[in-house]
């Protein structure tokens, strides 16, 4: 078969806890790709310029950022983790519903901080426990679970695209920059010549216009998102963990307290089921541990340098998709506003084809290969996109492989690092935070250059990150291959003690006899 059936069997026991954390992720991702293709509007609806707007995507991942280190405490119990996941859930549809009426800039970066929160809690308590559920098998089930986020992109910008804005708006009665003068002149050209002050009242008239539009995509975009919650409490209900209904079976964590404890009896054969195995939790009580005491420096730098891939990496996801559009509308490419609302589309959809690819894939490879490949896919990719500049065909190719190879990052690297480590570290937590920072510092950053240097920097970011990115992988592999070597010298010592115990027990036995 395809599927070894005892994954086939444990993915059947644990099926309806695994639809639901995927269903969570779709959540994530419709929240995370909107900003993109919608940055322009957003940009109009709150009067304020680009690297103002900038700051938008900073509240959200920094919020992200604080809800992954924070989302721990809510793992000790199930009855915590869904309902920390249904209230996050049904945050995202809330914080949809009252964008179009956030005027302001700072009202915008406080509902997107909000989202952001409720996004980092999702990526964290989904995440752990999947790998708890599945341990060494979590790798298959990461790429789905991170095919949904793929899917919850790709889903956010093709519902916003029919809604986006043709031309872009003046700020104090003055054009933001050269870019949108352009844009504005080659629109007006191709319609019934008109005199400069009828010019300015349309295009007044056509800013308010789209904004009224805009506001129908985020409305039906929390309104898809509702059945996310809903299966959430249908999954406490069926758990009998909603207060109001009649404990009538054991909750699921009673009976993973029972399952530990036939482990303990029965040996270590035993699948483990505790939701709080292996040292998964917050970032801040992983570095409380006591059990961390006396580790080789393997053990930190693994954790340390799979964070940092990861910070490269998703920073790269964050910056390619809040900033291709912005990219795509300048000069030299200049693209319509329509058009290159495609290319956020074009991303996402790449990063889910290539998640749904990796779930095979990750069947067949060991993820230390598909990293490898995808890493060094980012580079020649981006490179490319250099090299062709001008090239609005290879814009929208080269979009397409950047996101094939960014899409199986992040679960190749938790499961990998996992491994590494035999599940007792804090890698999920780490690498999780470290995500969501990567995200948070390389969208601000780049949106600075952007706005300084011009549309060109972005992808010369893009290649320096990448690069980066890389070099770190060759460290962690370095540092991999250290820590195989301390738990083999390990292993060989405990051995050796062991050994004389088991011969001298034979001998004392013959003395005792002829004596």
């Amino acid at each position: 078969m395809f599927v070894e059936e005892r994954i086939l069997t444990l993915f059947k026991r644990n099926l309806h806890h695994t639809l639901t954390y995927w269903s969570v992720f779709f959540s994530f991702g419709l929240c995370i790709a909107f900003l993109g293709p919608t940055i322009l509007d957003l940009r109009c609806q709150t009067q304020s310029t680009l690297s103002q707007i900038t700051w938008v995507f900073f509240a959200q991942q920094f919020c992200l950022l604080i809800g992954s280190s924070i989302a721990g405490v809510f793992k000790k119990t199930l009855f915590r983790a869904l309902s920390a996941l249904f209230v996050s859930a049904l945050i995202i549809s809330v914080i949809f519903a009252i964008i179009p009426l956030c005027h302001n800039v700072l009202l915008l970066a406080i509902a997107m901080a909000v989202s952001g929160l409720a996004m980092g809690i999702i990526d964290t308590i989904a995440n752990i426990q999947l790998v708890t559920i599945y341990q060494k098998d979590s790798a298959v089930f990461l790429q789905a679970l991170h095919f949904f986020i793929g899917f919850g992109a790709l889903v956010s910008p093709l519902i916003a695209d029919p809604f986006l804005s043709e031309k872009g708006c003046t700020v104090g009665n003055v054009t933001e920059n050269v870019t949108e003068i352009m844009h504005h002149l080659r629109y007006s050209l191709r319609n019934i010549p008109m005199n400069m002050h009828n010019m300015t009242e349309d295009h007044e008239l056509h800013v308010e216009e789209e904004e009224s539009s805009v506001s129908y995509a985020f409305w039906i975009m929390a309104f898809i998102n509702l059945p996310v919650p809903i299966a959430v409490l249908y999954l406490m209900y069926r758990e009998r963990l909603i207060p109001c209904c009649p404990s009538g079976t054991p909750q699921l964590l009673d009976k993973d307290e029972l399952a530990m404890e036939n482990q303990a009896n029965e040996g270590p054969d035993t699948e483990p089921k505790d939701h709080e195995a292996g040292g998964h939790g917050d970032i801040f009580s992983c570095c409380q541990n006591d059990n961390l005491r006396g580790l080789p420096v393997s053990f930190f730098m693994i954790h340390i340098l799979g964070g940092m891939v990861l910070f490269m990496t998703d920073g790269i996801v964050g910056a390619y998709a809040g900033f291709v559009y912005t990219y795509a509308v300048s000069p030299p490419m200049a693209l319509s506003h329509k058009t290159a609302g495609y290319l956020a589309s074009i991303f996402w959809a790449a990063i889910t084809a290539g998640r749904l690819l990796s779930i095979p894939l990750s069947y067949r490879f060991q993820p230390v290969r598909l990293l490898m490949v995808n890493l060094a896919g980012v580079i020649v990719t981006v490179l490319l996109l250099l090299i062709f500049y001008t090239s609005s065909v290879f814009l929208f190719v080269g979009t397409c492989l950047c996101g094939l190879f960014l899409s199986s990052v992040f679960p190749c690297m938790l499961a990998y690092t996992e491994d590494i480590l035999d599940y007792q570290g804090c890698a999920t937590s780490v690498l999780v935070t470290s995500a969501g920072m990567g995200e948070m510092v390389m969208q601000v950053l780049v949106g600075s250059i952007i706005q300084s240097e011009g549309s060109y920097s972005f992808l010369l970011c893009g290649m320096i990150i990448g690069c980066i990115g890389f070099v770190l992988f060759f460290g962690l592999l370095f540092f991999e291959r250290l820590h195989k070597n301390y738990l083999t010298g390990t292993s060989k010592k405990s051995a050796m003690v062991e050994e004389p115990a088991t011969e001298v027990r034979p001998e004392h036995k013959e003395e005792t006899e002829s004596s």
